[in-house]
């Protein structure tokens, strides 16, 4: 749970900093890491995803704490977690229509590193098998479980058939299994470990069912960052199960106050300074939903020194809120300088081209968001 009086987020030079501004906190995030790998009980079971900080950067930050493989949704995000040294990228997403030649072209481009994609889709992966099969190459492919989210995936009663069939294929390379349960966000962390008891029968079954048939993978990549701590203890015979957190790297005011079982500081904050006061406690920060994730829905964030202050509501440039009765000579001031923690970190960074980050509180580096943009060069 986060602290809203907590001063970590100040530092020396804020002051010269336009806003508004997304500031990343190397010492945090780093914490973040330690205590990931804590949880995992070691970096080789980490498979972590990128989404929530597209920089290379933090990639290079897991690299030196001996996390290798890392996990994306774009090309543009595989292209630089393989850039930054990553040894295994996990595209997570299908490759169709024109993104099937980028990503062939990437894999391509850096033959040191295992790459490997998920389908759901036989005539999808088929004609990904095509074209690597014409240059004498095989895709690694994962199948997409659906565990009951509804977003990707197939169903547990058709992964088997799925298996095989796509094994069958020319150009492919059936490796395992990915299974991404983002439906588990029960706030009591007994009721979200009870909820993910099926997951685990299911493909513990279906390890037996394919192996009885002679099929067998290697990989399961398995869970986000809310059900993590529900898989640490399961494994299976002769399979590599991984663990694939996102936001709790960065983490933010969402998950600290849904999941108070994650015990992860928030490692990033918008710099943002008041620019009117229409009335009285009443007060305007240069903080719209063009600097701060617009989802989910509900608060967009938390003033750290202002636990007072309420949301009124917000514009494409405007924030405006409002101090409680009986606090209203605490509203701040024209050109204050504050801090909100964003509610969702993902989206967030993915709206700045760069991050100034603090160490010791004082300002130390700039990070560029790499793979903000959907294309870097494939």
């Amino acid at each position: 749970m986060i602290n809203i009086y907590d001063t970590t987020y100040e530092f020396e030079g804020a002051n010269d900093l336009i806003s508004p501004s997304l500031i990343y906190y190397k010492d945090i995030i780093q914490e973040n890491i330690r205590k990931t790998i804590a949880m995992a009980g070691t970096p080789g079971r980490l498979w972590p995803h990128v989404k929530s900080h597209k920089m290379e950067q933090v990639v290079r930050l897991q690299l030196k704490a001996g996390i290798t493989r890392f996990k994306c949704s774009t090309i543009a995000e595989a292209e630089m977690a393989a850039a930054s040294g990553a040894a295994s990228v996990l595209l997570a997403y299908p490759p169709v229509g024109p993104n099937m030649i980028r990503y062939f072209r990437l894999v391509t481009a850096f033959p040191t590193v295992d790459f490997l994609t998920i389908g759901d889709n036989r005539e999808q992966i088929h004609r990904l098998g095509e074209l690597f099969y014409k240059n004498n190459l095989k895709a690694r492919i994962l199948a997409d479980i659906n565990p009951g989210m509804n977003r990707t995936g197939i169903s547990f009663e058709e992964t088997a058939h799925f298996f095989k069939d796509c094994h069958a294929m020319p150009g492919i390379s059936m490796e395992g299994l990915h299974c991404y349960d983002g439906h588990r966000t029960e706030q009591d962390f007994s009721e979200r470990c009870r909820q993910t008891e099926d997951v685990k029968y299911q493909i513990s079954r279906l390890a037996a069912l394919l192996g009885k048939d002679k099929f067998c993978f290697k990989t399961l990549i398995l869970g986000g960052s809310p059900s993590m701590p529900c898989y640490t203890d399961y494994a299976l015979p002769g399979i590599s199960i991984y663990l694939s957190p996102g936001t709790i790297l960065i983490n933010d005011y969402g998950y600290s106050h849904k999941y108070p079982d994650l015990d992860f500081r928030p490692g990033a904050a918008i710099l943002t300074r008041v620019i009117s006061r229409p009335a009285k406690g009443y007060f305007t920060l240069d903080l719209g939903y063009k600097a701060v994730a617009a989802d989910p829905p509900g608060a967009r964030g938390v003033i750290v020194s202002l636990p007072h202050a309420r949301e009124l509501f917000q514009n494409e440039e405007h924030w405006t809120f409002v101090m409680e009765e009986g606090y209203e000579h605490l509203c701040p001031q024209i050109g204050d300088t504050l801090f909100v923690i964003p509610a969702h970190i993902c989206p967030t960074s993915a709206l700045y081209p760069f991050v100034p980050v603090v160490s010791n509180k004082r300002l130390c580096d700039t990070w560029h968001v790499t793979a903000r943009n959907r294309k870097i060069t494939y």
